[in-house]
C-alpha cells in the first residue's frame, strides 16, 4: 500500500504511527478537539455598524462644511459684483445694490 498523508487540517496533530496503524487495520481514529465556548458576540459584530455610522456622520459634516464654504464664497462674490456695478435699473426701477463708502 502506498504512503498517504492524513487528510484535512488534523494531519500535524495525529502521530504518524497511529495514523498508519489505523489505515492498515481499518480502525477509526478519534480526534478530540478542545474548544472554548464564546460567552458573547465577537467585537466585530459591534464594531462594523459603529464604523459605518461614524463614516456616515463624518461624510454629512463634510457635506455641511462644503455647503457653508460654497455659500460664503457666493456671498462674497455677490458683494464684490454689487459694489462694482453701481445702481441697477430694470424697467424704470432703479436699485442701488450697495451703499457707497463715504
Amino acid at each position: 500500500m502506498a504512503h498517504r498523508d492524513p487528510p484535512g487540517i488534523f494531519a500535524p496533530h495525529i502521530p504518524a504511527d497511529v495514523y498508519r496503524r489505523a489505515e492498515a487495520t481499518g480502525q477509526p481514529v478519534v480526534i478530540v478537539v478542545h474548544t472554548t465556548d464564546q460567552t458573547g458576540r465577537p467585537l466585530r459584530h459591534y464594531l462594523f455598524p459603529i464604523v459605518i455610522a461614524g463614516a456616515a456622520a463624518m461624510g454629512c459634516w463634510g457635506l455641511v462644511a462644503a455647503l457653508c464654504a460654497l455659500m460664503d464664497t457666493a456671498a462674497h462674490a455677490v458683494t464684490v459684483i454689487a459694489q462694482t456695478t453701481g445702481p441697477l435699473s430694470v424697467g424704470g426701477i432703479t436699485l442701488k445694490l450697495a451703499r457707497p463708502k463715504h
